[in-house]
């Protein structure tokens, strides 16, 4: 799945889709995409000079907003591919070790063929 195709299934077909599976690169396309979106969004918050909680500006806390459904989802159906839970989620609470796990399990090869997630 290329870049455009990734992040357009992500926020247009599969928004708010809890089920069913995500390629390796569906989830890291949207992901690259999402640091990119953030960066842009905090040049745009530095030129508009307004903190609204901590230092983060408001088109940073909108662009959030709107792109954490899209990511608990990506996330979730990531875990699916390795046959995995979407609670294993919550795993990224733990500081630091369990990033470190979660980014190992993402970027595990996912379940060749059918799993009881889906096809």
């Amino acid at each position: 799945m290329d870049f455009v195709t990734a992040v357009k299934t992500v926020l247009t077909e599969k928004y708010m889709d809890f089920n069913g599976r995500a390629r390796r690169s569906e989830y890291w396309w949207f992901y690259l995409a999402s640091v990119g979106a953030s960066f842009v969004a905090s040049i745009l918050d530095a030129l508009i000079g307004v903190k609204v909680v901590g230092s983060y500006g408001p088109v940073t806390l909108l662009l959030a907003l709107a792109l954490l459904l899209p990511s608990l989802a990506v996330g979730v159906r990531r875990l699916h591919d390795t046959d995995r839970s979407g609670w294993w989620l919550l795993i990224n609470l733990i500081p630091l070790v369990g990033t470190i796990v979660f980014i190992v399990f993402a970027a595990t090869e996912g379940t060749r063929g059918p799993n009881r997630y889906g096809p």
